[in-house]
């Protein structure tokens, strides 16, 4: 499974490592990721996520059904 959110879209980015003498090295940045299950009222059941923390509180602010929505059309989810 990808580190990818379904909500927000947010994934895997690379940057440097920076030591004390400025000398880099490459490395990657992680998302902060959770598998979480929402419970989908106008459909009465559950729905399993992979859901960053600002991906949780956009859902906690618009509402499951639109934030879905929201995502399919953007092309983060294909199915819920």
């Amino acid at each position: 499974m990808a580190r990818v959110c379904q909500i927000t879209g947010k994934k895997v980015i690379t940057g440097n490592n920076v030591s004390h003498s400025k000398r880099r090295t490459r490395r990657k940045f992680y998302p902060n990721l959770f598998d979480k299950r929402f419970f989908l009222v106008e459909e009465d059941r559950w729905v399993k996520l992979r859901v960053s923390a600002s991906g949780i509180r956009l859902i906690n602010k618009k509402g499951l059904k639109i934030a879905l929505e929201e995502a399919k059309v953007k092309g983060f989810l294909k199915t819920y």
